[in-house]
């Protein structure tokens, strides 16, 4: 099966008072994946900046520069693209190895593909590592269990239980305190489930994308009601990265687009800068994400 969608994004940022300059890391791009193609993407900022350069990161994503040099109150940041997904196949996960054997493979650093994992391994500024989520992990990390096996029971106990409940966290939530509250959004249930594995010596990253969402049965579909989100992807040895969804308890499908991962937050951020002046600044972010078409795959 395949799906086409129309992504829109809109960022605004206002000020009570202008901003004289500021600039802007963008990373809104879709990636282009063996399931998934970016067939446009193109990007409006107002005011026009007056600089711009591109450049892809460590991480393989897509980086727009955006260098805004005259006084504005408002900056508006609209980025849309179309983008084609593919359900690709997932493999069963008692054909992975036994997560003991991938612990022993990450830190052997022998194989080359091992080798690049190393870097999802340790702390990163979003995610200092915690006995406690360790603590969390091992139930579902028995002896000899395979790897996605163990992911896919600690994905489940992750949604069951933490309560989503939208803005009760901000960025400078730590995973500490989610584990405490239980509560929290999918960025927090990422950084908790990447806190479990790297605590155990795996390899996850920080996935960012958006998710399609239906409306509720009989109720019109909202423009700008969609979101972004986030989910993580754990490193199998012969298998690849294999995504998980904590936030839905699923494997991230036709449904989600990959705009791009790093360790946590910070490498992937939608929008991030520096700007000098704007006293009291506020943002407000909208997205949609429309279904243009969907069928078998030729």
């Amino acid at each position: 099966m395949r799906a086409a969608y129309h992504v829109r994004h809109l960022t605004v940022y206002d000020s009570l008072s202008p901003v004289t300059l500021c600039h802007n890391q963008i990373r809104l791009t879709p990636r282009t994946l063996p399931a998934q193609r970016c067939l446009d993407w193109r990007v409006q900022i107002d005011p026009e900046p007056t600089r711009q350069s591109r450049w892809v990161d460590a991480f393989g994503n897509e980086v727009l520069y955006a260098s805004i040099e005259q006084p504005h109150r408002q900056l508006r940041i609209e980025a849309s693209s179309r983008v084609e997904r593919l359900v690709e196949e997932i493999p069963h996960p008692a054909d992975s190895l036994p997560w003991e054997q991938v612990v022993e493979r990450l830190s052997g650093g022998g194989d080359p593909v091992d080798r690049r994992a190393e870097l999802f391994r340790g702390a990163s500024p979003f995610i200092p590592l915690l006995v406690e989520a360790r603590e969390y992990a091992w139930p579902s990390f028995t002896p000899g269990r395979p790897l996605l096996d163990a992911v896919f029971e600690l994905t489940d106990r992750i949604h069951r239980d933490f309560r989503y409940t939208p803005a009760s966290t901000g960025l400078t939530t730590t995973t500490r305190e989610v584990l405490e509250r239980r509560c929290g959004v999918c960025q927090d249930f990422a950084h908790l489930q990447i806190n479990c594995l790297r605590s155990l010596g795996l390899a996850a990253r920080y996935v960012s994308g958006y998710l399609r969402t239906d409306p509720p049965p009989g109720q019109p579909r909202l423009v700008g009601a969609d979101a972004s989100h986030a989910w993580i992807s754990v490193f199998s040895p012969g298998q690849g990265w294999i995504d998980f969804d904590p936030t839905n308890n699923c494997i991230p499908a036709e449904r989600h687009l990959t705009i791009g991962w790093g360790r946590d937050y910070s490498d992937i951020a939608p929008v991030k800068g520096v700007y000098i002046g704007g006293f009291g600044q506020s943002i407000q972010v909208a997205v949609d994400v429309e279904l243009l078409a969907e069928g078998v795959a030729s």
